[in-house]
């Protein structure tokens, strides 16, 4: 009989360019394996729900992406290889600087004779410079690979394509699961083909609970990974009991806990053995610290000591 992960990939068809990016997934992968360089996946964003196979309405899962884009600069810092997976169309490493029209805003426009320019102004240089060199390094040395999702379906597919490349790093892999993932879905056979007609009146929509992919990751796609879950709540006093339930059940190395009010500047780290937070102060925020800088730090130790574990074992 199969299991309900089982039955969620066998009743929903792969997105329309899966082939192509488990390709690149795959070639990626293997060039870096070579290298014997630390890898992480980061997902990012949130997921879409469908409701109808031809998508016009959809149910939506809060999140711009931002601590997934955020981290996934950090990790490349720390000289990590990323694979950064994430909702079409949320924020992105680097260009997360440069949102709405505070890029233009940082642009002048020189019109001299028939050739025309665009520069950066000069209070800006010290902005920009720096963020487009990390950008460059990133991309001229292939250390991190783009892949995009928009609904729920289309994330356990392409995560599950992650994993099996993954697999090969063992112990060097991170997991760093940030995406924001719909906790209910619409099975693809109870989906209308067209759009809902509203002259119907309100229609009846029955959700159902998605499987918990992380039971097949943990256990049986990368085993020997080290895999980091983020649990957000609403309710401080059930917060660390949640994370550490989810450890309990799941086997992973690490939850990482937030308040909806407080995550930008207050996390708490779960592990097996005891549970401490991760803060950024005022003066910090001020600064222009990021909270992303230091959870990112905190987890790289983290894998450093697995690392040291497993080779210690052997």
């Amino acid at each position: 009989m199969a299991s309900h992960w089982e039955e969620f990939y066998s009743t929903h068809l792969p997105p329309s360019d899966f082939e192509d990016n488990r390709k690149l997934l795959k070639e990626f992968c293997e060039r870096h394996n070579k290298s014997n360089q630390r890898i992480v996946l980061v997902t990012s964003g949130g997921t879409t729900v469908p409701l109808e196979h031809n998508t016009v309405r959809f149910v939506d899962n809060f999140s711009a992406g931002t601590r997934g884009a955020a981290s996934a600069e950090y990790f490349l810092e720390h000289g990590y290889t990323v694979i950064f997976l994430h909702r079409v169309k949320s924020l992105e490493p680097f260009t997360r600087h440069f949102t709405g029209q505070m890029f233009m805003d940082m642009l002048e426009l020189n019109e001299r004779g028939p050739s025309t320019t665009i520069t950066v102004k000069p209070d800006c240089v010290d902005i920009v410079a720096p963020i487009l060199a990390r950008y460059k390094n990133a991309q001229e040395t292939g250390r991190i690979l783009y892949v995009t999702f928009t609904t729920v379906s289309d994330y356990f597919w392409l995560l599950r394509a992650a994993c099996e490349c993954l697999a090969a790093f063992e112990a060097k892999a991170l997991l760093y699961l940030a995406a924001a993932v719909s906790d209910f879905y619409i099975p693809s056979n109870e989906m209308p083909t067209h759009k809902i007609q509203s002259g119907a009146g309100a229609p009846t929509i029955s959700l159902q609970l998605v499987p918990k992919m992380l039971a097949p990751l943990v256990s049986l796609w990368v085993p020997h990974a080290y895999v980091v879950s983020f649990k957000l709540e609403t309710d401080d006093s059930i917060l660390i009991t949640k994370a550490r339930d989810a450890m309990t059940k799941y086997k992973h190395k690490l939850v990482i806990g937030n308040i909806l009010q407080s995550r930008r500047y207050r996390v708490v780290f779960v592990t097996p053995e005891n549970n401490y937070e991760v803060i950024l102060t005022r003066e910090q925020m001020l600064n222009g610290l990021e909270l992303e800088d230091s959870i990112v730090d905190n987890v790289i130790a983290c894998h450093s000591d697995f690392l040291s574990a497993v080779t210690y074992k052997f």
